[in-house]
């Protein structure tokens, strides 16, 4: 239930209004927008009297919240969330630019691509440390020395983190060493990690699953949220259909649709989403074109080389050029990148 307070309201009989409800078994969790101040009920509401508190003079109306996810529904929050995270704003006008390979494998590899992509205007550097991966033979990743190796990109190129969480043993760590730490799309409904993540103060990028809908994507959100994380970032990397021609399908009319649902950010991941490196350049010019907050690239020096995923890799100099593409479109929408490659 979200209760519409009449503009010009007086702080203190918003504050009254607040208690009331409390004392009336939910928790009120109050948002104020440039136009409007939003008191979202989560709770317990179906005893709750809508008439009633229609009745209190700085009431303009009542909503009430159809859907199962409620704090991340875009009726309890109708503004956009602007994530402030590291410097960056994920959200608003500038797109947020998220580039590097899909797993750490030396220190030389990660300093080089994080110096690339950073010139070529990127505003996080992803890496796998961790890496799921379908056969138990295949390249697992450096774990925690290749955290340690992010860190040292990070130090002397300054791109905030981005990478992937698989246990919440590590919890800590990545509390302390990552800017945004990411949920696979095979974690996507762990729900005992998402409960652990909802009690920090730290960025979550949940990556939608192989054969989840929106909804579901929007449920593993509300998990996060539930506990009280609000810094939450939805990624769009593909799911499974009947198609082979690709590696999944992006479902780029998850954005618009996600964009209605909810207020919060919306990043692409092409690379994923195809798993060819010539698709990436389309599918992330597509996504800026339908609105995504912005993309995730797989960036290696030599993805023939690569230990994971080279085939869906693009080159530092393929990534410049990419940049200097979606800016253009980015421009036409009324966005724009910040620091990009000119």
């Amino acid at each position: 239930m979200v209760v519409i307070v009449r503009q010009g309201a007086e702080e203190a009989k918003i504050q009254k209004l607040t208690q009331d409800l409390e004392n009336l078994g939910v928790s009120v969790q109050r948002i104020d927008g440039s136009d409007t101040t939003i008191l979202g009920l989560v709770g317990d509401t179906s005893a709750i009297n809508p008439a009633q508190i229609e009745m209190n003079d700085i009431v303009e109306r009542i909503t009430r919240v159809q859907e199962p996810y409620k704090k991340a529904n875009r009726k309890f929050h109708p503004d956009d969330s602007i994530l402030e995270i590291a410097g960056n704003m994920v959200g608003g006008k500038e797109l947020t630019i998220i580039a590097g390979p899909c797993s750490v494998e030396s220190e030389e590899q990660i300093l080089n691509v994080a110096r690339e992509v950073q010139a070529a205007g990127a505003t996080f550097l992803r890496g796998g440390a961790f890496k799921p991966r379908t056969s138990p033979y295949a390249f697992q990743g450096m774990g925690l020395e290749g955290l340690d190796l992010l860190k040292i990109a990070k130090r002397k190129t300054g791109l905030p983190i981005v990478t992937e969480i698989m246990d919440v043993a590590y919890l800590d760590r990545f509390i302390e060493d990552v800017d945004i730490i990411q949920v696979g799309a095979r974690n996507m409904q762990n729900f005992a990690l998402l409960k652990q993540l909802s009690h920090c103060n730290k960025a979550v990028m949940i990556k939608r699953g192989l054969s989840s809908t929106l909804e579901e994507l929007l449920m593993a959100a509300e998990y996060v949220m539930a506990g009280g994380n609000n810094r939450v970032i939805l990624c769009e990397r593909g799911i499974r259909t009947f198609e082979t021609a690709t590696r999944n399908t992006l479902d780029l009319s998850a954005v618009p649709m996600l964009k209605k649902m909810t207020h919060l950010p919306v990043i692409i991941d092409p690379s994923h989403a195809t798993g060819q490196w010539w698709m990436v350049e389309p599918m992330a010019k597509a996504a800026v074109a339908a609105g995504a907050d912005g993309i995730m690239v797989e960036v290696h020096p030599n993805p023939p080389a690569a230990l994971c995923d080279g085939a869906q890799s693009i080159t530092p100099e393929k990534f410049t050029e990419l940049m200097r593409k979606v800016d253009a479109i980015a421009r036409i929408e009324g966005r724009s990148i910040r620091g990009k490659a000119q």
